[in-house]
């Protein structure tokens, strides 16, 4: 495939200026993008309408981070629910004569898809041959694969199945509307290694919370994996200064692990998931 080019700049009073240097005329195009910022999301949005405008016969979008997944639901009257907002704002992204698509990897709440209207075709993709994989890495032939709490336990039970390991989950008790604790862990993991999975990893509060309890409960060490690593502001660092984890892994699927990656946080390419979305869909030839 052939990289497309996109001139970008910034005019004086901070209003963007993009142009498409690459003919799209009646091609199939993928763009990569991200919603890491609301500008990240718009700039995705701006380019993907001037695609369809100059001719593209098909639009892929591949967006590996879909950052608006706190905000899935209303929980109090008034409340804008964004993840539907944005949702909205992409299907508006004109159709392309093939049609438009978008691929989202591992969205925090799976419902999501179903905010995307009109010709815009949402696809969800796992990481989860991935996450085995880097699971076992972790963890050997014999550890514990564990979660936060019961919300994902459905997941990680089936993932543990998969890899032939025992599963966990901490059981939280709610202090406030701000706070909770963690009481009790679900299963034995005295004298275990634990990999604790959670599908992304912001400030990290819950994730130490429930690792010291893994750890109080007999863990020989207690590793963190996700799919986004997003970090905000000195997360990692909290998360390293608690001294309950051996390490953190985590895919490249937002730039902020990128950026961080060293040898405490490891971060491992998405590119073969996304190719292979692609390919498994019948749309973009043959994997190699």
């Amino acid at each position: 495939m052939e990289v497309g080019e996109v001139e970008a700049r910034q005019f004086p009073d901070g209003e963007r200026y993009r142009r498409i240097t690459t003919a799209c005329r009646g091609r199939d195009v993928i763009l990569l993008g991200g919603t890491i910022t609301d500008s990240d999301t718009l700039a995705l949005y701006d380019v993907a309408c001037a695609l369809v405008y100059y001719g593209a016969r098909r639009l892929s979008i591949l967006l590996p981070f879909f950052g608006y997944s706190t905000m899935e639901r209303a929980m109090r009257p008034g409340e804008v629910v964004t993840a539907k907002t944005r949702a909205r704002l992409l299907s508006s992204i004109p159709p392309a004569a093939m049609g438009n698509e978008i691929i989202m990897l591992d969205l925090h709440v799976q419902g999501i898809t179903h905010y995307f209207e009109g010709s815009m075709q949402p696809r969800h993709v796992s990481a989860r041959p991935l996450i085995a994989e880097l699971a076992r890495s972790l963890g050997g032939d014999d550890f514990v694969l564990a979660c936060t709490d019961a919300g994902r336990a459905k997941w990680v039970e089936a993932l543990a199945n998969e890899l032939g390991v025992a599963c966990a989950f901490a059981y939280k008790r709610r202090l406030d509307g701000a706070s909770t604790e963690v009481i009790d862990v679900s299963a034995n993991v005295s004298g275990k290694k634990v990999v604790i999975y959670d599908d992304m990893i912001r400030t990290g509060s819950s994730l130490v919370g429930s690792a010291e309890a893994y750890r109080n409960a007999g863990a020989t060490s207690v590793s963190a994996l996700t799919t986004h690593g997003v970090f905000p502001a000195d997360a990692l660092e909290t998360l390293r200064d608690s001294g309950m984890f051996s390490s953190i892994v985590c895919t490249d699927s937002h730039p902020r692990a990128s950026e961080l990656a060293g040898d405490f946080l490891q971060v491992h390419s998405i590119s073969k998931l996304l190719t292979n979305s692609l390919v498994d869909h019948g749309m973009w030839g043959e994997s190699e």
